[in-house]
């Protein structure tokens, strides 16, 4: 395949050649990457050019809950989102604490349309030794308080993890909420209806901004005690945020921390959890709008490193119901990148700045090979993009299994053309709006 006149984040024209799974020549248009007889040629004039997302969060929810999502129907939202690496968590049934559930999982995700990973969780009833003799991408999502799955874990057993981790140079993602900080007393209030008539502020009062700022700074200590490479998950607080900059500052040698912050925490805000009800109940949870506003200038700033997803979707009807019943998660992977890119058209976030966070720097930090970058010899994880096309969120427009999104009615830019090591596994006409996808391609990124 040979896409013409792109251009890239940093504003340069490009060509671009792939042959096979890699990219192999990057040259200024016209400067001589001639087509070869029979190969594919995409104008790609006007359209910018990026490599495909890693979306280092997602719960993909099999095995145990296909009813709420499959690796084939997960990765078709990934594909038509322009995310070509996935990373799945460990609160699946059975949870991927051994060797054995790692191998069920695995065997269901030859199923993806895009490339993955498989973190592996801890609770007390982990098996490291047969955990870390598979492919296995990272531990985590580590729960220090309870969400989807009740995995959480006291200190103890979270240090000992750090240990086993850092013997085995293995990166720790940490969900980190301070459980004994939680304001009870929010839950005793009018909790409202069911869904949409739920007083879901209850649920951001509820756990608080305090707790994870707490956990965060606890999780930061125990892994610079233990020189264990430490990634915050779904960072929803500028203060959480802020205490990984500074722990990051004072590393002095060893493992720098990063974090992450969610296309939820960056777009929507406790005046939304109003609307939204319990479709917008999440762990951690919305923030005053004030917060939002924080933690999306720390994202412009560089403060962030990673943007993802915690892609975590529930029925319809399993969010029908009253706070305290529903339970938490929102879908997002497939509008990762669309909600980004409409933050680039209109001025609020630079393209490369987006570029970074959710391609460059998740590969570098979870040292994923020939991810996230646009170069010969990497992979041909390539998504094409027209910033001067939005539209309408819609969940009928969507192909997760959730059937809805908290994002209806925001615009995002949509792909084009999504490609995994060179094969399309996602394509949308521009004019008329048919789409296609491509075959099951996806591969664990830790077995190349």
């Amino acid at each position: 395949m040979l896409i013409t006149g792109a251009e890239l984040a940093d504003g340069r024209v490009r060509d671009v050649r792939v042959r096979g799974e890699t990219i192999d020549a990057v040259e200024p248009t016209n400067a001589g990457l001639d087509a070869d007889a029979g190969e594919r040629v995409v104008d790609a004039r006007g359209r910018h050019l990026l490599p495909g997302a890693v979306d280092v969060h997602v719960h993909f929810r099999e095995p145990g809950a296909s009813h709420k999502e499959t690796w084939t129907s997960g990765s078709r939202g990934a594909a038509a989102g322009g995310v070509t690496t996935v990373v799945d968590q460990p609160n699946t049934s059975p949870p991927t604490v051994d060797g054995d559930a790692f191998d069920e999982k695995a065997g269901l995700a030859a199923d993806s349309l895009v490339d993955y990973g498989i973190n592996g969780g801890v609770t007390g009833d982990w098996v490291p030794e047969s955990l870390f003799e598979r492919p296995l991408f990272a531990l985590g999502e580590v729960f220090l308080a309870d969400s989807t799955g009740d995995m959480g874990i006291a200190l103890d057993l979270f240090e000992d993890a750090l240990a086993e981790a850092a013997a085995r140079d293995a990166p720790v993602t940490v969900h980190a909420e301070d459980e004994t900080l939680f304001d009870e007393d929010a839950l005793e209030g009018d909790l409202g209806g069911v869904g949409t008539a739920a007083n879901a502020d209850a649920w951001s009062a509820y756990r608080t901004a305090e707790a994870e700022a707490a956990a965060v700074e606890r999780a930061l200590d125990s892994g610079a005690a233990s020189d264990a490479q430490v990634h915050i998950a779904h960072t929803s607080t500028p203060e959480g945020i802020d205490a990984v900059v500074e722990a990051r500052e004072d590393a002095n040698g060893g493992a720098p921390p990063t974090c992450e912050v969610t296309p939820h925490h960056l777009f929507l805000s406790r005046e939304d959890a109003r609307r939204l009800g319990t479709f917008g109940r999440m762990n951690p949870p919305l923030r005053s709008e004030e917060r939002r506003a924080a933690v999306f200038e720390r994202l412009r700033d560089g403060d962030v490193d990673v943007v993802a997803t915690d892609h975590a979707p529930h029925t319809v009807a399993e969010k029908r119901q009253g706070l305290i019943d529903a339970p938490s998660g929102v879908p997002g992977v497939e509008t990762l990148y669309p909600l980004l890119l409409e933050s680039v058209r209109k001025g609020n976030l630079s393209l490369e700045r987006v570029r970074d966070v959710v391609a460059a720097n998740p590969a570098s930090i979870f040292g994923i090979e020939g991810k996230g970058r646009i170069e010969p010899g990497a992979d041909a994880d390539l998504v094409l993009v027209d910033l001067t096309n939005p539209r309408e969120i819609e969940a009928g427009a969507l192909h997760g299994a959730a059937g809805w999104t908290p994002f209806e009615g925001l615009l995002g830019v949509f792909p084009e053309l999504t490609t995994v090591r060179g094969a399309v596994v996602y394509e949308r006409d521009p004019v008329t709006g048919a789409e296609s996808f491509g075959e099951s391609v996806g591969r664990n990124v830790r077995q190349r």
